[in-house]
């Protein structure tokens, strides 16, 4: 099996896409917001649904019965509740809520186990995904299609590596997740900082200057006249980017320009929920205090708005 067209992918390649020349290249991993609607619980609680379920599964919700939405939200609520001490914390909700925003990378990676997953173990191992990844290389070492295989194979070690974090050489869902999206897991961002250092730093001192900066982002082949953007990011890289005004950036500052330390959606959510729903303002949630505001968690045809509102009133 061929997949070496995958491997390209998960270079970071997820992080920007091949651009045009007058085209701005971005590797800034910002979260994204938990739903496209307002997040106004004078109206609906529309948003808290998406945030809590994603808004795909959140649809599914829209045709059930208040009996149907509860059933279906206790089930959840047996799951968010990870050490199983009967409670659900603003921890657990947090983790919870950005799992289910990125229910499309565990989809994605579903997609890809079974080709990886050669002796149908329910794990992936180094050589299995060596072998399949690299197999051809592997038969011929010196192929003419102008990819460095050697490279391309001690980088992906070293992150399988990372993501491995028992050290036993393979990796569980979570840890192979980890491998194929390194810029969703706190534990891999050195990594993510690392292999963005190696592919900018052109002269191989371990840093990046300007004029690297530059040239990652923008193709000046065949272009009269710079587009104005590029004279902006200049002034970005000497104010903002440089902290220190050495003239280059190193891991720290590349760190803070590629992974910025952005308003965290999910925890703010889970503080809302638990505020919200904890009626004996223990600072955790039972499964019937969930149930008890499922409208707000989940929702269903059947909700009643106004009612709602006066529930929540009442607790």
């Amino acid at each position: 099996m061929e997949v070496r067209p995958l491997l390209m992918c998960f270079a970071l390649c997820v992080v920007y896409a091949t651009s045009k020349p007058t085209e701005k290249k971005d590797r800034v991993h910002h979260d994204a917001p938990l739903s496209s609607k307002e997040h106004n619980d004078g109206e609906n609680f529309d948003y808290d649904h998406d945030a809590f379920l994603g808004e795909e599964v959140a649809k599914s919700f829209d045709d059930l019965t208040p009996e149907e939405s509860k059933d279906r939200l206790g089930k959840i609520v047996e799951k968010i509740d990870d050490d199983q001490d009967g409670f659900v914390t603003e921890a657990e909700l947090k983790e919870w809520i950005k799992k289910a925003q990125k229910k499309y990378i565990y989809d994605n990676v579903d997609r890809q186990w079974k080709d990886f997953d050669m002796n149908n173990d329910g794990m992936i191992s180094w050589d299995e995904y060596k072998n399949v990844t690299y197999g051809t290389y592997l038969d011929d070492p010196e192929p003419d299609d102008g990819y460095n295989y050697k490279q391309m194979m001690a980088r992906d070690e070293r992150r399988f590596k990372m993501a491995d974090r028992n050290g036993d050489s393979i990796a569980d869902k979570e840890e192979f997740t980890a491998f194929l999206h390194p810029e969703e897991y706190e534990h891999m961002k050195e990594i993510v900082v690392l292999e963005t250092m190696e592919d900018i730093d052109k002269n191989g001192d371990g840093f990046i200057d300007l004029e690297e900066y530059i040239g990652d982002m923008y193709n000046h082949e065949d272009e009269m006249d710079e587009p104005e953007w590029v004279a902006t990011e200049r002034e970005q890289f000497s104010e903002f980017r440089d902290k220190n005004k050495d003239g280059k950036m190193d891991k720290e500052e590349t760190m803070d320009w590629i992974l910025p330390a952005d308003y965290d959606h999910a925890e703010a959510e889970a503080k809302h929920l638990v505020y919200e729903s904890d009626s004996n303002k223990d600072g955790k949630l039972s499964k019937e205090e969930i149930l008890n505001k499922y409208d707000l968690f989940v929702g269903s045809q059947a909700t009643d708005f106004g009612e709602a509102l006066v529930r929540h009133d009442e607790f």
